[in-house]
């Protein structure tokens, strides 16, 4: 059997990074094993549950959305017995969640409303992995999930501008803005490091506009970059 996979890619290095930084901020244990697993699992039955609200193979749809949510919700129980209150962080991800069904049901899943919800469900994630670790929101989680949501938030408006929108001269000088404003804010705020773990996002969202790219190459190239944000944040968090 051909298994039913999320098309966007990106959204694997969402699932990914807000989660083990939350690990490297929090403190590994071994729930942090099945934790993932689960989320994982619960990430991926989204996928064709979101998909039911176009009300198109409403039965193929349930069927995949069964398939994983079910060893989803099985495997998310050795954490919750671990402890339970990291449902909240759970609970907290449903708007967003509600956000995207709606885009969903308009056939409107490209819509930055939309992709920035994911990113803030994405990366609440990182609170509950941190939280599992050390059993309070520290305000190194805050940062990580803060972070995280600019980092992704970037990556979405810098793939817009190389592939959907590239020839929107406006929404280039927005994703331009975005991407040299945000390492200067983190600068002045004292996180110097953290500014310095956004500065390869705005030189590749500068350098490589205009280029021709395939989407695979900035795909390729969007790993080398969510690659090296996660080894300076991992320092910014060892060193705190």
């Amino acid at each position: 059997m051909k298994l039913f996979l999320p098309k966007q890619h990106g959204a694997w290095a969402m699932a990914i990074i807000p989660f083990w930084l939350g690990v490297v901020e929090g403190g590994f244990v071994w729930e942090h094993i099945p934790f993932f697993i689960g989320w994982l699992f619960l990430y991926l039955s989204t996928y064709p549950m979101l998909l039911l609200f176009k009300k198109k193979k409403l039965m193929f749809y349930s069927k995949w959305t069964a398939i994983y949510l079910v060893p989803a919700i099985l495997i998310l129980l050795f954490p919750l017995a671990k402890n339970f209150s990291i449902i909240y962080f759970g609970l907290l991800m449903i708007p967003f969640f509600i956000i995207n069904a709606f885009y969903s049901s308009q056939n409107n899943d490209r819509s930055l409303m939309n992709d920035f919800s994911a990113i803030f469900a994405f990366s609440i994630v990182s609170l509950g992995s941190s939280f599992l670790g050390n059993g309070i929101v520290t305000a190194e989680a805050i940062l990580i999930f803060f972070s995280s949501v600019l980092f992704f938030v970037g990556s979405t408006f810098y793939v817009k501008t190389m592939i959907r929108e590239k020839n929107n001269p406006q929404f280039k000088w927005i994703s331009w803005a975005f991407h040299v404003l945000i390492p200067i804010v983190w600068f002045v705020l004292g996180y110097w490091i953290v500014a310095l773990a956004f500065i390869p996002s705005m030189l590749r969202a500068i350098g490589f506009y205009g280029k021709t790219l395939s989407a695979k190459k900035v795909g390729i190239y969007e790993i080398v970059n969510a690659t090296l944000f996660f080894c300076m944040m991992t320092i910014q968090l060892l060193i705190k």
